[in-house]
């Protein structure tokens, strides 16, 4: 981990991270910076999911960068976070759907893992050849394995990081013995690389890249595992027999959120987190080369890589999750923004039936998470009521005929995306995001 920062110093324009935390989001741990308020933080990531997952030691789904204090940054505020640039520096990565076997952990695979042998609780591991029985306890030799892949595969990709390709198992088995080149792990990540499993259950496949971050926001005001920032995974927590069990009360009220697996979240876009502790916490990590809508196999290509963001305090924000500002191709094609022909038609058309004029209205994704779908749909609205200042019913109404409810993922994080009263954005500070993102 890095020496923490001394955040009584002078702010400064920018913070390079190096260093990741133990898969915990702790408010109480040293943060690095400040950075200024509008300054950049650069962060060279480790991949999230699978290579956490079989690293008995981290005590959460993810291995996330260490927050970052932003200047100025008070509970009650939110942070925006333009995402400058998502950069892949893996050559390969694996992935696949996962069952978690009987008797490795104390009631959560993600942040409990343990070995069923000598009964050590967060083991000390080691790789030992490749396969899903590679990992070893350092204490009785045994295989630690709190998730197998039921079905995966190793992918490569070209040098311009642009497309991939599944490989066979000949293929994987070379890759696994070199697991660490190939994932490019961050010299300070302590995750065993996932390629050492060398699934190959469908070679030949091609796919696009598309990274975005499956982990960016704020630290949590009570200690989380990073995975479970987020009211679906973080409902496992409720009531669980390790260290790190709340109420769901407690969840609801210090969960901050981050844990989206929203691929929009991706160089360009604008997101605005909600800020629970002194200085913010700007964390991120579980970059994705790239995945539909749901994440619906539960996990997705996982990869090292680079990070550039500039951070900015938006003073009185009114809800207690994130607000998004994607990019224009990312918008369902009701939400957005009109074009002048089709304005100059609304208005005459207005004008007609007795109106002077036509709402001014700006794209917003507004962040909903809950245990399931339908709770998470029902956040989500009732956060944009709040943020806009309008009754549910209308959010539902205006998210209708003017948006779309779009899946970030199973079982419970969703964005309600609509065309929102630019006046209901400038009154929570929040107009300005959608004018520059949208060149209104």
């Amino acid at each position: 981990m890095n020496k923490p920062a001394d955040i009584s110093a002078a702010p400064r324009r920018s913070v390079v991270v190096q260093g990741f935390t133990n898969s915990v989001l702790d408010p109480d741990a040293p943060m690095l910076g400040p950075v200024e308020n509008g300054g950049t933080i650069i962060a060279n990531t480790a991949p999230g999911c699978w290579g956490p997952m079989i690293t008995p030691r981290l005590r959460g789904g993810h291995e996330v960068t260490q927050p970052v204090h932003v200047d100025g940054a008070e509970p009650g505020a939110g942070i925006a976070i333009r995402i400058r640039d998502i950069t892949v520096t893996a050559l390969a990565t694996a992935s696949g759907h996962d069952s978690s076997p009987e008797g490795f952990c104390l009631g959560d695979p993600y942040v409990a893992a343990r070995c069923p042998t000598c009964d050590a609780l967060w083991p000390e591991t080691h790789l030992e050849g490749i396969g899903q029985d590679a990992v070893k306890c350092d204490r009785c030799g045994n295989a630690v394995k709190p998730f197998e892949i039921v079905h995966g595969y190793t992918v490569v990709f070209d040098e311009t990081r642009q497309v991939g390709v599944t490989v066979p198992k000949a293929a994987a088995e070379t890759i696994a013995r070199n697991a660490h080149h190939y994932a490019a792990l961050p010299d300070r990540s302590v995750q065993h690389p996932i390629l050492a499993f060398a699934p190959s259950d469908m070679a030949g496949v091609m796919v696009r890249m598309r990274p975005f971050l499956g982990q960016l926001g704020t630290t949590p005001s009570h200690a989380l595992p990073d995975s479970h920032n987020a009211g679906d995974f973080g409902a496992f927590l409720v009531g669980a027999p390790h260290d790190y069990a709340i109420t769901a009360e407690q969840l609801a009220a210090h969960k901050t959120d981050g844990h989206m697996d929203i691929d929009a979240v991706r160089p360009g876009a604008i997101l605005i987190a909600p800020v629970k502790v002194k200085g913010a916490g700007v964390y991120m990590g579980d970059m994705h080369a790239a995945q539909g809508d749901g994440e619906i196999a539960g996990h997705t290509m996982d990869v090292a890589g680079s990070v550039t963001l500039q951070v900015e305090v938006v003073k009185e924000y009114p809800i207690d999750g994130p607000v998004l500002f994607p990019l224009l191709e990312d918008l369902p094609p009701l939400a957005r923004p009109a074009s002048a022909d089709e304005r100059a038609r609304a208005l005459r058309l207005a004008k007609g039936w007795g109106m002077d004029t036509v709402e001014e209205l700006a794209p917003v994704s507004v962040i909903g998470t809950a245990a399931d779908m339908n709770a998470a749909i029902d956040n989500g609205l009732q956060r944009a009521a709040t943020l806009l200042g309008l009754s549910v019913a209308e959010v539902r109404n205006r998210a209708t005929i003017n948006g779309a409810i779009e899946i970030g993922r199973a079982p419970g994080v969703i964005q309600v995306t609509l065309l929102a009263p630019l006046a209901r954005l400038d009154a929570v500070g929040l107009g300005d995001y959608a004018r520059e993102q949208y060149n209104l």
